[in-house]
């Protein structure tokens, strides 16, 4: 192959390249386009609903006066005694030190007991006796052991976020090909050597599913023990805003709960995009 072919296939190659980034910048624009689709639809909806009184105002609020209420809550503390920034303060601490926890010490478990045959003998047992028990029976013993500030709520929250965490991680590294493993063997890699690097890269795909599962698990956990028992954060917000028939505050804070879960879904969408990136090579 002489210097003009060589040159040609390097700008064949090239051309491949920008053809392949093009098409998936296309993707991403419409998938964005989509999803903005969606959501003004979902409010115009909403909108319609509200203005044309199909649904009876006690039941559902204007998105407009919802957004107002908003404005308003971040320096009115009434009717829960709380601006809104307390109140999602509150609940983002109880969340994410759950949640934390959960993943450092689930997420290894699951590998651990997914690769180590004997590690799971041992510790199945325990876990199937807890996997079934619902967060939130917890709770009274949790208000009697720990009262009801942080400690004790994200214990709660620990727990529902645990088992995705521990059970996707399990999957995950039990799905290892045999071949990879023994590449690694062939090269003379310890087992352990094989489990560190080439078992759980090959299971942070699922992985990754379980925290988005678990970080979904908490949230759902955390409105439910603040209702219960608290004196700040959305959940309890929530239920003062029941209590004294706001419908908009109830509303609110279900937005906003909604709003804050799609944040923290993007930024472990973006922590596995940095991690997995060598799967796109």
């Amino acid at each position: 192959m002489n210097l003009s072919e060589k040159k040609t296939q390097a700008l064949t190659n090239e051309e491949r390249v920008a053809l392949v980034q093009r098409q998936r910048r296309q993707l991403r624009n419409r998938d964005l386009v989509l999803a903005v689709s969606g959501v003004v639809l979902f409010f115009v909806i909403w909108e319609v609903l509200s203005v044309t009184k199909l649904v009876d105002a006690k039941y559902i609020s204007e998105p407009v006066q919802i957004f107002q209420l908003f404005i308003t809550k971040l320096s009115d503390p009434n009717p829960d005694g709380a601006v809104l920034a307390v109140n999602i303060w509150s609940s983002l601490q109880v969340a994410l030190c759950g949640f934390g926890l959960a993943v450092v010490i689930g997420v290894p478990l699951g590998w651990l007991m997914g690769w180590y045959r004997g590690f799971d003998s041992f510790m199945r047992p325990i876990f199937e006796i807890i996997r079934p028990i619902p967060p939130v029976s917890w709770i009274p013993l949790t208000i009697v052991w720990m009262g009801i500030g942080l400690q004790a709520k994200a214990f709660i929250v620990f727990f529902a976020a645990f088992v995705p965490c521990l059970i996707n991680s399990y999957t995950g590294i039990r799905q290892t090909k045999e071949v990879l493993k023994n590449v690694g063997k062939t090269f003379g890699a310890s087992y352990f050597t094989v489990f560190w690097k080439v078992g759980i890269p090959s299971s942070m795909t699922m992985t990754f599913a379980g925290i988005k599962v678990a970080i979904g698990n908490a949230w759902a956990t955390l409105v439910a023990a603040e209702m219960l028992a608290s004196s700040s954060g959305l959940g309890y917000m929530i239920l003062m805003g029941r209590s004294y028939g706001r419908v908009d505050i109830v509303i609110l804070g279900i937005v906003v709960i909604g709003v804050i879960g799609v944040i923290i879904t993007a930024l472990i969408n973006l922590l596995e995009n940095k991690i997995l990136g060598w799967k796109k090579l």
